[in-house]
């Protein structure tokens, strides 16, 4: 019982935090709409995807948040995660870049462990499954 409580609490938490960036992200885009529309121009990608990319990060945050079709919003998020790391931080003559690269492959990477994973205890998907 004990053990059960601390694997579905760790899960909760594991979800909260890998899940917050996007979230946080996609929200302070569209504060900052017409900046990151020109930042991502200056990078090459055409700004109108830009509604995409915030529906990507709110939306799936808060898919993998709430633990609803987990794996498809943790796989989105982190194909997401590689192109956006190939994209904007591809520069590793700049150190900064190159760490926030490898932060992005290491989120991608939680969120493969997320698709690959079992339904986790505290989630909608663990309640839909239970009620079939």
């Amino acid at each position: 019982m004990r053990e059960s409580i601390l694997k579905a609490g760790t899960q909760l938490t594991g979800r909260v935090l890998i899940s917050a960036i996007f979230i946080m992200a996609g929200v302070n885009k569209i504060s900052a709409y017409a900046g990151t529309q020109g930042y991502m121009e200056s990078m090459g990608i055409p700004g109108t995807v830009l509604p995409l990319v915030i529906l990507l990060e709110v939306g799936a945050g808060l898919a993998v948040l709430l633990g609803w079709q987990t794996r498809i919003a943790a796989f989105l998020l982190a194909g997401f995660s590689v192109l956006s790391a190939l994209i904007f931080h591809a520069n590793f003559d700049d150190q900064m870049q190159s760490i926030l690269f490898m932060k992005n492959l290491a989120m991608a990477g939680g969120f493969l462990f997320l698709v690959a994973g079992d339904t986790h205890t505290w989630s909608i998907d663990a309640r839909r499954y239970r009620q079939t």
